[in-house]
């Protein structure tokens, strides 16, 4: 049996094979990704074509770092070698670089991720911001030195020269530009003054623009309280950034024209029409006014003024009379009512009724001493009575006459009925208590 080999030889021998084959070590293919499922680390797919399926693994650095996500069905280009999995018989091929066939890894990285961002709903025009009208500061965020912050001077200036330029210097393109460019974003957020921000730069590939294509940028766009305009590359450049700004324009000079909508000219002719409109309804103001007075000083009350008074000097002499009769008539009422008062309040005697009247109250004051002094009597006299009867009651004292108390548990026993032979009493006596036992019971039959 020696010209056999066992299952597990054959397949060390053929992974021998997979591994010092200098054609597999790197393997270049082309294939459709199939059985993909997304996995928190390591990948697991395979890829295939018409004709065949290869098992397929992308460690979780390498995919990290690919710059895209992968899909079911994704045509790919990938370098990798190939091994051999003993425990299993397989074969596979480890990726270690790969990228979308015949479009770049940028662009799907693009599309993927706009994908994602529009479903959580970052582009929906209800959370656009109304750019205002009239402007006092425009923030802009981009490099101090390109000609975007020279366009935007230079067409804000033309167009209304009073508004005020914040420029936040920054990092366009290339490391760091991306948070650079969030950063500035929020530290716009934290003033008060800003009416609207810009955020630009020239044009160039998509990997000069991809900083704007950053998610960390989208969403401090999409956060930014302050309506934002985007003007990053040119007309058929499209980032991010612009899907989810307030506003997006194609140039930084139209970008300057969307942040000042009214121009200096605009207010000027806007004043000037509403100067001519005001001038005119003065005119039709003050001729209504003239045309009045005229007529009013045609009126018969201009020429014989006395004619205004004479009824309210009639009415005033009218007034005068009656008022003057009322008061005499008053007066000669209330001096009849004050006699017949006085009269009625002699003939009630007030200072014999007070005389009576003291006298009656010292009287009752007597009487009420006198009724005081019996019932304090009474109370005592019924207070001693109680008090001898109290002392009757006290035990102490009968038995110093001579009686004697029968006790059961601390109980004076009032009858034979509460009494068992044998029991254990206690007989209190004047000088001290004696404890016996119940030899018999008897009990009074008459009673």
């Amino acid at each position: 049996m020696t010209e056999y080999l066992s299952v597990s030889q054959l397949t060390k021998y053929l992974k021998l094979k997979f591994d010092r084959d200098p054609y597999l070590e790197r393997v270049y293919l082309t294939g459709e990704v199939s059985n993909f499922r997304r996995r928190p680390t390591h990948q697991y797919f395979s890829l295939k074509d018409k004709k065949a399926v290869i098992q397929a693994t992308i460690w979780g650095g390498v995919y990290k770092n690919l710059g895209f996500e992968l899909e079911e069905g994704m045509k790919i280009n990938v370098i990798g070698r190939v091994q051999l999995y003993e425990p299993s018989g397989s074969y596979s091929i480890v990726i270690e670089k790969a990228q979308p066939d015949g479009v770049g890894a940028l662009a799907i990285r693009f599309e993927q991720l706009k994908k994602a961002l529009a479903q959580e709903g970052l582009f929906n025009p209800e959370w656009k911001q109304v750019l205002p009208q009239f402007v006092k500061k425009i923030g802009v965020i981009t490099s101090p030195s390109g000609a975007v912050i020279k366009d935007i001077i230079t067409t804000v200036t033309r167009r209304f020269p009073g508004v005020e330029i914040v420029l936040y210097p920054t990092k366009v393109q290339g490391d760091g530009a991306a948070q650079e460019v969030a950063a500035n974003i929020q530290a716009a957020n934290q003033r008060e003054d800003l009416d609207v921000l810009i955020v630009g730069r020239g044009g160039g590939s998509i990997e000069d623009l991809w900083a704007f294509n950053e998610e960390i940028v989208v969403r401090a766009i999409f956060e930014s309280r302050i309506p934002i305009i985007s003007s990053v590359g040119h007309e058929t450049d499209t980032t991010l950034a612009d899907f989810v700004a307030d506003r997006r324009a194609a140039t930084p000079t139209a970008a300057a024209e969307l942040a000042t909508p009214v121009t200096k000219a605009d207010i000027l002719a806007w004043i000037s029409e509403r100067e001519n409109r005001a001038y005119q309804a003065a005119l039709r103001v003050i001729k209504q006014r003239q045309e009045r007075l005229e007529k009013s000083s045609k009126s018969v009350i201009f020429r014989q003024p006395e004619r205004l008074y004479d009824g309210y000097l009639q009415k005033l002499d009218g007034l005068t009379t009656h008022l003057q009769t009322a008061m005499r008539q008053t007066y000669r009422e209330n001096l009849n009512t004050e006699r017949i008062l006085s009269q009625r309040l002699r003939s009630l005697d007030l200072q014999g009724r007070l005389i009576s009247l003291r006298e009656k109250i010292q009287q009752q004051e007597r009487l009420l001493r006198s009724n005081m002094a019996n019932c304090y009597d009474q109370k005592v006299a019924k207070a001693d009575k109680l008090i001898e009867a109290l002392v009757m009651l006290d035990t102490s004292r009968i038995v110093a006459r001579g009686y004697a108390m029968v006790e059961q548990g601390g109980h004076v026993i009032d009858s034979v009925t509460k009494i068992d032979e044998k029991e254990a009493l206690t007989i209190r006596m004047r000088d001290g208590q004696v404890h016996v036992e119940v030899k018999d019971v008897q009990r009074d039959e008459n009673i």
